[in-house]
């Protein structure tokens, strides 16, 4: 099942060590199957607040995705990043082929239930 890093980055200023990042950062996701699909691309905030740059890496599963955060390679360049860049980044894993939502709304009609 797919898998994704999504970073939601914000208070970014210009700094050679960010420079320095995005010139490594694509070797350090390569071999774990990690391509961008959102790379800091204007956003359209329909509801809700969403300040910041968004940035999303899709990998084939979320072992892939764990390997690649933890890996001795982007560990090594993390830090050109977090120190002039406050974020937020999560883990996630996709849905499959044909995901129906219908079980995860029975499952919220019975929590319901219970708690009236």
């Amino acid at each position: 099942m797919p898998a994704y890093a999504i970073a939601r980055l914000q208070d970014a200023a210009p700094h050679p060590d960010i420079a320095e990042y995005l010139d490594r950062i694509t070797a350090t996701f390569t071999p774990y199957g990690g391509r961008f699909l959102v790379h800091v691309t204007p956003h359209e905030t329909v509801e809700g607040t969403w300040p910041g740059a968004v940035v999303m890496i899709g990998f084939p599963d979320l072992p892939q995705a764990r390997a690649w955060w933890n890996s001795p390679a982007y560990q090594e360049i993390a830090p050109l990043r977090s120190r002039h860049i406050e974020g937020d980044i999560i883990l996630v894993e996709g849905v499959p082929d044909g995901y129906d939502p219908s079980g995860t709304a029975e499952a919220v009609r019975q929590a319901a239930q219970g708690s009236d």
